[in-house]
């Protein structure tokens, strides 16, 4: 896979150690297990898959570019290039600003924006309805375009499907910026509609089903929930599912499961090709890797985790989400959320708001504690949480030798 060129303040020479150590022993990425490091009076656990994705790594590569190649220039990103605020700070600090926040709110006018102005495309891509604005004040987008590649190979899914008649369902958060910039590119060439959850998708199906009148349908779901002039009834006769990438993989493969099932029972199984699409392939390799590494990390007893991640961050408080159903778990943003041991100021995702609790370190002998991060996490944030955490417990082994003995440990089983 491509090697990035990434500020080195963003890498960590102790995780670099810790997953080139799993890659030497597993190059093929067929164990899940996590790396577990000893350190006497604590041990840590890390997921095997953790931070930077290569959509990340990408776009932060052209986004420094964009600064190195332009000086004295004016330079705004669309809205936030990725969701993690130390990233999003140090390019700010650098002299880039943001043109919207990310629920697509104007920050700054874009009558402001001039020809000799750097657009940079946010790596989860923009609206068509953006781009043609941009074009049209004369905004050259193509050389800084950070949009993910798997985002993009969403959108040429969803072209395909409407190509052949199919009406695209969406799996994502509506106000997201990767769920509207592929719901624009979707319903450029199909009928669309996006679902937020297995709940919503019950519902969609029971219409489908015949348990519920279509003439009630926009009385459940909002109509800017679907592409404009969408007709339930008549758009719902054949379909495929994508998602937003950062979704959990195996809540959209439910949803997709659940949406198939109900084209079987209306139509047959003998007709369901002609019904429904199979576009399992559009799950995002590094979030599917994510979570599976997650749950992997989860059948091993923890008295703790910490999950590392912007509070805004999709794939991060899916990662919560799956660890707080096995464990105690804090979702941080770095390592000053980590205010003393004895407090922890933490983002409740149930509440939506940032919260402090007491006495937060496991009270027992030797714990156990698992830390892992989101796809737009650096690998330095993580080390330096780790690092806090180890200096509550007054360790008295060396990271770098615990470290090794990793390595060691993983070299017997080559």
């Amino acid at each position: 896979m491509k090697s990035f060129e990434i500020p080195s303040y963003f890498r960590s020479d102790l995780v670099s150690k810790v997953k080139l150590a799993r890659k030497v022993a597993d190059p093929r990425k067929r164990d899940f297990t996590p790396s577990k490091l000893d350190f006497g009076k604590v041990n840590v656990l890390l997921a095997r898959h953790f931070g930077f994705c290569y959509g990340v790594e990408n776009a932060i590569e052209i986004s420094y570019r964009a600064i190195s190649e332009n000086p004295g220039k004016r330079i705004f990103l669309l809205s936030q290039m990725i969701h993690n605020q130390a990233v999003n700070e140090d390019l700010e600090s650098l002299g880039i600003r943001f043109l919207m926040d990310t629920y697509g709110n104007e920050l700054i006018p874009l009558s402001e924006v001039t020809t000799d102005d750097v657009v940079i495309t946010p790596a989860f891509g923009t609206t068509i309805e953006m781009e043609a604005e941009l074009t049209n004040r004369g905004i050259q987008l193509e050389k800084y375009n950070t949009t993910c590649p798997f985002v993009e190979k969403v959108w040429n899914r969803s072209t395909k499907l409407g190509n052949d008649d199919y009406t695209v369902i969406i799996h994502g958060k509506p106000k997201h910026e990767e769920t509207r910039a592929t719901f624009s590119h979707a319903k450029q060439n199909a009928k669309s509609f996006v679902v937020t959850d297995m709940q919503e998708t019950e519902l969609l199906c029971a219409f489908i089903e015949g348990n519920k009148p279509w003439s009630t349908f926009f009385e459940v779901f909002e109509e800017t929930r679907g592409s404009v002039g969408f007709d339930p009834e008549k758009d719902l006769q054949r379909v495929g599912v994508v998602n937003q990438t950062t979704m959990l993989a195996s809540d959209t493969q439910a949803i997709a499961d659940r949406v198939k099932l109900a084209m079987q029972r209306k139509f047959g199984e003998e007709q369901i090709k002609n019904h429904f699409a199979d576009t399992r392939d559009t799950l995002c390799y590094a979030t599917n890797e994510n979570q599976q590494a997650t749950l992997e990390l989860l059948k091993n007893k923890a008295d703790l985790a910490i999950v590392i991640g912007g509070a805004n961050s999709s794939n991060t408080s899916h990662l919560v989400e799956l660890c707080e159903e096995k464990v105690k778990t804090y979702f941080i943003q770095s390592e000053e959320d980590l205010i003393s041991e004895n407090e922890i100021r933490f983002f409740d995702l149930h509440e939506q708001k940032q919260m402090v609790e007491s006495n937060y370190l496991p009270e027992v002998e030797h714990p156990t504690i698992i830390i892992t991060s989101g796809a737009s996490c650096p690998d330095s944030l993580l080390e330096r949480v780790m690092t806090k955490i180890l200096n509550y417990y007054q360790i008295d082994k060396n990271v770098e030798i615990a470290v090794d003995e990793m390595s060691a440990e993983l070299s017997r089983y080559e």
